[in-house]
């Protein structure tokens, strides 16, 4: 497939190299009951190689370049895998809505590179409630992936890995009723629940016509019904939402809020150190940009510098 080379030069401003970024404080909501977790575990297909580049071993249908055990982790959540949280679903990042499907992604296969270079040919997947995660109420894990944002809110509850993605915060449409930056003051808009853009659309925005769901499979779902007028969220997200719906529903506009995503630790975790250093290992060497070029320019589908940028 060939991706837009407007799309692969924007990869160097999203993807950070370093722990210096912007993080954006966010008002966060009350926590709601946890969601069941379900898991699924995966094991590497091939036997380690020396070299990293040339490994051949795969975790699910990612290529794992390694090293292999260039970074050990001492103390696993669970002995002799990574466990990693989410909570899905999260297409393009996660491609599949249970942990039994899930054997891709951008988010899965850096989860599976960690794996790796931690030591582990096995990474167990486990897919809990949004708020319960954000929150600092689930354990027996490893880390977690689901496109967080860096907050201190969240800070004061769980620990995050160096930022690896920078995203702002859009608002997505039906194709056939468009909103502007004048509009989305009077619609019925939809957000997730304990996110960045639900803080942002109340307590930025002041929006007062503000629906609140659990997942943004619901809220996209609303959204796709008329249930609801438009959805707020980060622009990485709702980008791949604009290309999954065939043309029904479509990006608007965004407003720069200077985002960062980072790994979810366990609070004082004894792995977070070290589990750092592999995120930053994956940066320095190239490896977070071949997987972004393979699951988000192509996905994407324009350039998220293209999408007018609204003021609050």
């Amino acid at each position: 497939m060939i991706i837009r080379t407007a799309t692969c030069a924007l990869l160097a401003a999203v993807l950070l190299t370093g722990c210096g970024k912007k993080e954006e404080q966010a008002q966060e909501q009350q926590p709601a009951a946890s969601a069941p977790a379900t898991t699924n575990e995966t094991a590497s297909t091939a036997a380690p190689a020396a070299a990293p580049a040339a490994s051949g071993a795969k975790i699910g249908n990612c290529d794992v370049v390694g090293p292999k055990g260039s970074t050990p982790i001492a103390s696993p959540a669970k002995p002799g895998q990574l466990t990693v949280e989410v909570s899905l679903p999260a297409p393009i990042w996660w491609n599949g809505d249970t942990p039994e499907s899930i054997k891709d992604g951008m988010e899965y296969c850096l989860a599976a590179e960690i794996a790796y270079r931690a030591g582990f040919e096995k990474m167990e997947v486990v897919n809990v409630g949004w708020d319960p995660l954000v929150t600092g109420q689930t354990s027996g894990f490893d880390l977690a992936f689901s496109e967080i944002s860096i907050t201190d809110d969240r800070k004061k509850v769980v620990d995050f890995s160096v930022p690896y993605f920078s995203s702002d915060i859009a608002v997505l449409s039906r194709a056939d009723k468009p909103v502007d930056d004048k509009t989305i003051k009077d619609v019925t808009v939809g957000v997730q629940q304990a996110t960045t853009g639900a803080a942002f659309a109340t307590d930025k925005l002041k929006l007062t016509k503000v629906q609140v769901y659990p997942d943004q499979g619901d809220m996209f779902t609303a959204l796709r019904a008329g249930q609801i007028d438009a959805a707020i969220t980060d622009t990485s997200i709702v980008l791949a939402e604009e290309v999954n719906s065939q043309g029904k529903v479509k990006v608007m506009g965004q407003y720069k809020t200077g985002e960062s995503y980072g790994a979810l630790y366990p609070k004082g975790g004894p792995n977070n150190a070290t589990l750092d250093k592999i995120i930053q290992s994956i940066m320095d060497d190239g490896t977070m940009k071949k997987l972004a070029q393979k699951y988000l320019a192509a996905a994407w589908g324009k350039d998220p510098a293209d999408v007018p940028v609204w003021n609050p």
